[in-house]
């Protein structure tokens, strides 16, 4: 039984006045029936009544002593508005007032049986009632009468939505009753109470750990649900729901649910129990040796995401990990969700599995043969390939070679006599290029490729064209401390020592030269194993002045044949006349 001082305000008011002006309060059951004793025609009176006529908005009815009264059809009104009502059907009705004008008397049915239900009601009895509306404080319900029900007697817990519960049929216990006042105080929460003591009782003689129990869920927290085995709660943790993977206990459980649940422990001091779900089924992981051989082909759903790899349940109670190495061949996975999502339907292949840790490894990439097997089959060395550049770096350029594989162009690689800063000069993602396949890594996945090695090496051929002694003419590319660079041809660079600039003193190249001049110059030597063509100045200057003494010199030798000769015909010419 509820006590006072658990009721509201609300409750007091209505039921602080039970004897007022110390009367007597008359009883009253013996009203009704007082009222049914006397059978004539006066206010107040409550007599049997018979329909004889049923109108669209009033039914009039025979109240003996050749009366008849008038009953408002709304009093009837079925779900469908219509009054459910035939001729001759009989039925108890209150007089409100006598005779109008029309010689009808005004009825009322409602009052009538309001007066009976008022006559059945006690303290302590229970009764059925629907409740009706919400109102301050709690809510009203329709036991025949209006009664209160406050909010603190909805539930064994507070309900929070009370408005969920209109319309709802329960069964409730009058804890106040105020006849005089007409009024009605109820509680659900000691009959629900009454139930759990009584439930509790039983629950208690035939709880035991390893027991599996039937149990409804009552509530649902973050790390787990209570259950109620019947007036005794449990806790079902989280962790011992399933086998498998949950993230909240609403992913599986609702509240209302009945479940099947095992008793892991029972703290009878405490009264407390400690419930689990997937033990009632066998652990999935004592089968999964046999179940799942390395290198099966196995399917599952994707459960979950992470940086490092992709996890997917197998089976209830069974995950396995695709980690992101093991997703593709060929491309650089950096997070799962670039190949996967949650739910997705995904093959794969198992690659270890480890009971002991309950750890299962799967690959993606297994699925379909390596391409690294077969691309040096399909690509040999030397082969000429053709694709787009589909990334630059600062070391080279990446071409696509085949479906996911690039190869790469080192920086090295792309011209025998163009000094390359940066790939980005020559080429920008997009264009197509062709290459030659210069090596094949197979363990280490790399492509590598040549662009030079398209034509033939120039220096294999500078040699010939530029033999020490060599005189040439070229173009200053750049003057430093040490020397003056000169591009001889296209892509082929000598270097003027400072030492051979000339036979004077030089502080620096830069007072003897600028980018842009031409300067004469002749071959040193060349060095095919660094690419190196050494130049001198001073040597074309020797050249030069050698070159003019063997002209001078030439050119006395010719005087001299000359004067000789014309001496030795004058001789010969005198000769000649002596003889």
């Amino acid at each position: 039984m509820v006590e006072n001082n658990e009721l509201t305000n609300q409750e007091d008011e209505l039921l602080d006045n039970e004897e007022l002006d110390g009367m007597e309060e008359e009883s009253f059951a013996e009203l009704f029936e007082n009222s049914l004793k006397d059978r004539e025609i006066r206010r107040g009176n409550v007599v049997e009544g018979t329909v004889v006529q049923v109108n669209a908005d009033a039914v009039i009815v025979d109240v003996g002593g050749k009366s008849e009264g008038i009953i408002p059809a709304s009093e009837f009104a079925g779900e469908d508005g219509a009054a459910d009502l035939k001729v001759g059907d009989t039925f108890d009705v209150l007089i409100e007032s006598t005779e109008n004008e029309n010689g009808l008397i005004s009825l009322s049915k409602e009052k009538a049986d309001r007066q009976k239900v008022w006559a059945t009601l006690e303290e302590g009895a229970v009764v059925d009632g629907r409740i009706a509306s919400r109102i301050k404080g709690g809510l009203t319900v329709d036991i025949g009468v209006s009664a209160f029900l406050p909010g603190s007697q909805v539930d064994l817990r507070p309900v929070r939505n009370l408005d969920k519960l209109i319309n709802e049929t329960f069964k409730f216990k009058i804890i106040k009753l105020n006849k005089r006042r007409g009024n009605i105080v109820l509680s659900r929460r000691v009959l629900l109470e009454e139930e759990r003591a009584s439930q509790r009782t039983e629950t208690l003689k035939v709880l035991e750990e390893g027991k599996v129990m039937e149990g409804v869920v009552k509530n649902l927290t973050d790390y787990g649900a209570f259950i109620d085995l019947g007036g005794i709660d449990g806790l079902l943790h989280i962790t011992d729901m399933s086998w498998g993977r949950v993230a909240h206990p609403s992913d599986i459980l609702g509240v209302g649910d009945t479940i099947n649940v095992k008793i892991l422990k029972y703290d009878q001091e405490k009264e407390r129990v400690s419930l689990g779900l997937k033990q009632i089924a066998p652990d999935p992981w004592l089968t999964v040796a046999e179940k799942y051989e390395i290198g099966a082909k196995v399917k599952g759903k994707v459960v979950s995401l992470t940086d490092y790899g992709s996890f997917v349940e197998l089976e209830d109670g069974v995950e396995g990990l695709i980690h992101v190495s093991e997703m593709s061949w060929t491309k650089r996975v950096k997070h799962p969700n670039k190949i996967l999502s949650v739910g997705d339907e995904v093959e794969s292949v198992v690659l270890a599995v480890d009971t002991e840790n309950r750890r299962i490894s799967l690959g993606l990439k297994q699925i379909e043969p390596n391409p690294w097997e077969v691309i040096g089959e399909k690509f040999p060395i030397g082969t000429i390939i053709e694709g787009q550049v589909k990334n630059i770096t600062d070391f080279g350029i990446f071409v696509g070679v085949d479906e996911g594989i690039d190869g790469l162009v080192h920086i090295s690689d792309l011209s025998w006599t163009k000094r390359v800063k940066h790939p980005s000069e020559m080429f920008k993602k997009g264009d197509t290029v062709k290459a030659v396949v210069l090596n094949i890594d197979r363990e280490n996945e790399r492509f590598s490729l040549g662009l030079k090695q398209l034509n033939v090496d120039p220096w294999s051929e500078i040699p010939k064209r530029y033999a020490p002694g060599t005189i040439i003419r070229g173009k200053v590319t750049s003057v430093t401390d040490f020397g003056i660079f000169l591009e001889v041809e296209e892509g082929i660079e000598g270097l003027i020592h400072v030492s051979e600039i000339s036979h004077e003193k030089i502080d620096s190249p830069k007072d003897f030269a600028k980018v842009g001049d031409e300067i004469e110059t002749c071959v040193l030597n060349v060095d095919t194993v660094d690419r190196k063509i050494a130049l001198s100045i001073k040597q074309l200057d020797e050249q030069k002045e050698k070159a003019e003494v063997n002209e001078f010199l030439g050119a006395q030798k010719n005087a001299t044949s000359n004067l000789g000769d014309l001496l030795q015909g004058a001789f010969k010419s005198n000769k000649d006349q002596e003889d």
